[in-house]
Order: C-alpha cells, then structure tokens, then sequence
C-alpha cells in the first residue's frame, strides 16, 4: 500500500519545503486540491514548482476541477506538467459542485457532467499526438508517459463512477471511510462490464 500527503494550503510559500521533506521521506504522493474562490494555490502552477524542487514523489491534483477550465489548454498544461515532471504527475480530475466556482468561471454548472466527458474524450485524444480537429492541428508537447499522465476519476454518484471505466486508470474516493468500500465495489462492476483488462487503481482521501 502507498501512502500519499495532502499538501497543506493555508500557507503557500511552505509548500516547496513540504515537499522537499516528503519526498526525502517515506510518502508516494503529493496531493494538491483544487478550487477558485477559494485562497488556496492554483494546482498545476503549484505542482510544476514543486516538479522542480522534488526528485522522486508522485504528484497529484485532488480534485481538478475540469469543466471550470478551457479544454484545449488543459490538456497542454497537463502534458507539459508530466514532461517536466518526467511522468510523475497524476491527474486527478471530477466535477465539484460548488456554484461560487462555476459562476466566477463562467460555466453552466448544470452542465458540468457532460462537459467532463467531451474533456475527458478530448484529452486523451490530444495525449495520444491526434489534431484536435476543426482545422486545428496537434497540441504538444508529447506526455513523457504513453497515452499522457494517468487519470483518477473522483465522483459520488453512479453516473460519474461510470467515467472511470470509460476514460480513467483507477478511482479517487474522497467519501467517509463508511461510504468507500460501496463505491469501490460499484467502480470494479463497471469496469468489468466494460471490458477493461486488470483493475482500477483505488486511491482513498482520508
């Protein structure tokens, strides 16, 4: 079992001191949340700086908040973050459900599901080298791992654990300990019903 720190986020400028001793230490994972009106750090500017001070340990957003962001740019940033990283970055990803967030980004929070999946859709393909269509050509830089940088899906309801078979590697649980048992047996049902080989990778937020 691997074990993972959730970064702190009351105190940006510690991080990187966080994160040396971490990854001099016994942790998988650094963890990173992820809102907007809120004082916290943006993530992937956060985490690239702490690519830079770190060696070894995984690196992850816990939540990113997918629909809040423009699809075309995240997937270029999330691509630069693996490289740079040398394929450390994890990108955790789901929907959030605060309407402060999505009325300051301009988003339709009703609409939030269904802009996660064409995002989902649409990253993968952009990882995988592919034009992103509509006269426009490929998005690179290239991912240092195959395919682009793993993807944990983090959701509650039986629709968006559903996304995880469709377009994840594994799950992200930030439910009561009381809850995550159900979940995770819900994600490992629609992964098998749909076809995929081997089994989810589970992470739990504790």
């Amino acid at each position: 079992m691997n074990v993972g720190l959730g970064l702190p986020i009351t105190d940006p400028p510690s991080l990187l001191s966080w994160a040396r001793r971490a990854d001099a230490g016994p942790f998988s994972t650094l963890g990173l949340l992820d809102r907007l009106v809120y004082a916290n750090p943006e993530p992937l500017v956060t985490l690239a700086a702490i690519a830079g001070a770190t060696t070894r340990i995984r690196l992850q957003t816990e939540v990113l908040l997918g629909p809040l962001r423009e699809t075309a740019l995240l997937a270029k940033q999330t691509a630069t973050l693996d490289l740079m990283s040398g394929g450390r970055f994890t990108l955790g990803i789901g929907v959030g459900g605060r309407a402060d967030d999505y009325l300051a980004a301009g988003t339709d929070i009703r609409t939030r599901g269904r802009r996660l999946d064409e995002q989902l859709t649409t990253l993968r393909r952009v990882w995988a080298g592919e034009p992103y269509g509509q006269g426009a050509g490929p998005i690179g830089p290239v991912p240092a791992r195959d395919g682009g940088p793993e993807v944990l899906i983090g959701a509650f309801a039986p629709a968006a654990l559903e996304r995880v078979a469709r377009w994840g590697d594994g799950y992200l649980c930030a439910a009561p300990l009381a809850m995550a048992g159900g979940l995770f047996r819900s994600v490992e049902r629609s992964w098998s019903a749909a076809g995929r080989a081997g089994r989810p990778r589970m992470v739990a937020q504790v």
